[in-house]
């Protein structure tokens, strides 16, 4: 396993931590506080340069304002998002839009097409999240990453693989609100990456998709390049 000097900490859900080869810290879909995330999960942060949000559900918004207030972060997501997160004190909340790509100290991200719903809950109801995102991130040294976000499939999927060439996709297999093992397992021939992490799965009694049912249904030459952590676990 090769991820460049890119290291990558599962905190369950579909919640990640990616450390550059230059040490920059980037969050994906914070929530660290989920049902499967190690005890201390926010707490072990003692930095977080940039945090993407995929949309507005609470298992994807999560713990965003607070780590963003507390560590300064800049934060990318929808445009809608970006709104509601500066009205709650994000300072430094940047909204962009599908296939825009945003440039933090050497690193890419963009922002990909993915097929949900998006709205976030305030506590007095539920207003607009825009529209559901994925995130390509390149690293300073090239290095890929492909947070799908939720998702079922999107024609984009093709695109995305010969376009962008990502290395390692991060994908959902929880079924029921996403792609579970067998649909899943369909789009990593489409999108061909070099690595594959299975995500948004276990964590509520609905997802009822599991890593060995995806690596099941897994064309064969795609097995090998399975790589599944525990919450809590890094690979690098």
């Amino acid at each position: 396993m090769r991820f460049d000097g890119v290291k990558v900490t599962y905190y369950g859900h579909s919640a990640f931590k990616l450390v550059s080869p230059t040490g920059k810290v980037v969050l994906i879909d914070p929530w660290l506080d989920n049902p499967l995330a190690p005890s201390g999960a926010k707490s072990s942060l003692d930095k977080v340069d940039l945090i993407l949000v995929t949309h507005g559900h609470g298992d994807h918004l999560g713990n965003t304002v607070e780590i963003a207030r507390k560590f300064n972060s800049t934060v990318l997501a929808i445009y809608e998002i970006s709104n509601y997160l500066a009205s709650q004190g994000v300072s430094k909340a940047v909204g962009m839009n599908k296939d825009g790509t945003y440039v933090f100290e050497g690193i890419k991200a963009t922002m990909v097409d993915a097929t949900h719903s998006s709205t976030i809950d305030t506590g007095r109801g539920t207003i607009p999240g825009g529209e559901a995102a994925g995130f390509i991130v390149e690293f300073e040294n090239g290095f890929k990453v492909y947070h799908t976000g939720d998702t079922g499939f999107t024609g984009v999927m093709p695109i995305i693989g010969d376009f962008y060439k990502p290395d390692l996709l991060m994908i959902p297999i929880g079924g029921l609100f996403t792609l579970g093992p067998e649909s899943a397992a369909y789009a990593v021939k489409l999108i061909k990456p070099r690595w594959i992490m299975p995500m948004h799965y276990r964590t509520f009694p609905p997802l009822t998709g599991t890593p060995e049912a995806f690596r099941e249904a897994l064309d064969p030459e795609y097995r090998e390049k399975l790589i599944v952590l525990n919450p809590g676990e890094t690979a690098e």
